[in-house]
């Protein structure tokens, strides 16, 4: 009997050391946050519906880490962002670039057009000139082999300005081969209306074989 008393009591003390070792633990986790007991009585915390408490440091570190992620982050859009700003202002450069270009490159074409042309034009003068030029030294030939009244017929029926062609390349012909020219005489043979006018248009118009 004495001893089934002694073995209760000794049982009792147990249990109560027990109890207090608990109850110190919680304090320690729960209450001032110095032990983590949660890994170790994780399912005695579960049975009394109790969470252990999360190390500060832990949580401090997640937080650091969550902030240096953060900075990373917006410093990598911020780069980005300024990188697409340069190549937006590098394509609008580009594209100003390719408009003075194909303005420019218009310019030159249309120019070279105008110089083709005219080139065109003054080879056809020249060209006609020559012809011309040729065929009026073939008429003074002609006309310088003729009786003079025969050849002031001719030439009445030619346009005044082909018959102040015909005068000037004879006075030409006549002066480089030291002869005396036939022309006062051949316009003395023409009616005098007629002489009168191509003497006027000799006088007032430079050398030109147009009118």
């Amino acid at each position: 009997m004495a001893r089934g008393k002694v073995f209760a009591k000794s049982l009792l003390l147990v249990i109560l050391i027990v109890i207090l070792v608990l109850f110190g633990i919680l304090w320690f986790d729960v209450g001032l946050g110095l032990y983590n007991s949660r890994d170790a009585f994780s399912k005695v915390f579960g049975f009394f519906g109790i969470k252990g408490r999360t190390s500060q440091t832990e949580t401090g570190k997640s937080l650091v880490d969550a902030d240096l992620d953060n900075d990373r982050y917006a410093k990598r859009l911020e780069a980005l962002n300024l990188r697409a700003e340069e190549l937006k202002k590098l394509e609008d450069d580009v594209g100003t670039a390719q408009k003075t270009n194909v303005q420019v490159a218009q310019e030159l074409e249309d120019k070279e057009k105008t110089l083709i042309e005219r080139e065109k034009t003054f080879n056809n003068l020249v060209k006609k000139y020559d012809d011309r030029s040729k065929n009026i030294e073939a008429i003074v030939a002609n006309l310088n082999g003729m009786p003079p009244k025969d050849a002031v017929g001719i030439m009445v029926e030619m346009d005044d300005q082909d018959v102040i062609d015909v005068l000037r390349k004879a006075d030409e012909i006549a002066a480089a081969n030291g002869e005396s020219s036939t022309v006062a005489y051949w316009l003395s043979l023409m009616p005098k209306e007629r002489s009168a006018e191509i003497n006027r248009k000799m006088a007032n118009k430079p050398l030109s074989i147009d009118q």
